[in-house]
């Protein structure tokens, strides 16, 4: 991403609706895949910091963050207590020594030229059992300023991320679209910044704090019909991903 993004991303994600309500999301369902108590847990693509909070919830939280200036203000953010290491996927990755139960790529997979090697190289740090957690944006059809400015290399269909997955050696052990409920609205934002030629997307500032409450309980709502069945569409996209055992790659 661009030092721009970076800067606007810690200033809003601990208030905006999106980031909120994707952290009460992405919470439900790491609820729901009883990690061992005291988890290694991974971040890849840890940005500024604001999911660490969240995931230490689940346990002991290292990160992976390419960008020096996302790393900065991470520390300052956090105090400095998670354990955060430069580097990038696939070809230069720290962490040869340990071993992760759970390892998240929250809307960084769109961003890595190579995703399905990404995914791949992980599979040296997960142990016997672990998983892993990706969200993505969905739909090309939405691409747009917005992915045009976080140097988005493309947006994913349930397919294309099926793929993904399975080319790295994974199987997909639950894979659904989410924020479906506000699809339509951003279907007609992503719209009106094409016929009004707009350099950046709207909806990236923090809206009047009514609206932001309202957005904020709409898509939080979904962790509920999350927990128990898939979504048929939405602006994005989360897979929970393990190992393909030998028995399955034969």
């Amino acid at each position: 991403m661009s030092p721009d993004a970076y800067l606007e991303m810690a200033e809003t994600e601990a208030a905006h609706w999106w980031f909120r309500a994707r952290r009460d999301v992405l919470r439900t369902l790491l609820d729901r895949l009883t990690l061992p108590r005291d988890a290694r847990v991974l971040e890849v693509g840890s940005g500024t910091g604001g999911n660490l909070e969240m995931l230490a919830g689940f346990g002991t939280v290292s990160g992976l963050e390419m960008d020096a200036t996302a790393r900065a203000l991470s520390a300052r953010k956090t105090g400095g207590q998670f354990d955060i290491r430069a580097g990038h996927c696939p070809d230069d990755v720290p962490f040869q020594r340990e071993r992760f139960d759970l390892i998240c790529f929250f809307d960084c997979l769109e961003h890595i030229a190579d995703d399905s090697a990404s995914l791949a190289r992980m599979q040296t740090l997960l142990t016997p059992g672990g998983r892993i957690v990706v969200t993505v944006p969905a739909g090309q059809k939405l691409w747009s300023a917005h992915d045009v400015f976080l140097h988005h290399f493309r947006r994913y269909s349930r397919a294309s991320l099926q793929q993904c997955a399975a080319a790295a050696g994974y199987e997909v052990e639950r894979i659904s679209y989410f924020n479906t409920l506000l699809y339509p609205l951003a279907v007609a934002a992503r719209w009106a910044d094409r016929v009004l030629r707009r350099r950046r997307s709207s909806g990236d500032a923090i809206p009047p704090a009514p609206l932001n409450a309202a957005l904020y309980r709409i898509f939080r709502a979904e962790r509920h019909w999350l927990a128990r069945a898939p979504l048929p569409y939405g602006v994005s996209l989360f897979a929970i991903l393990r190992k393909r055992d030998s028995a399955s790659a034969s």
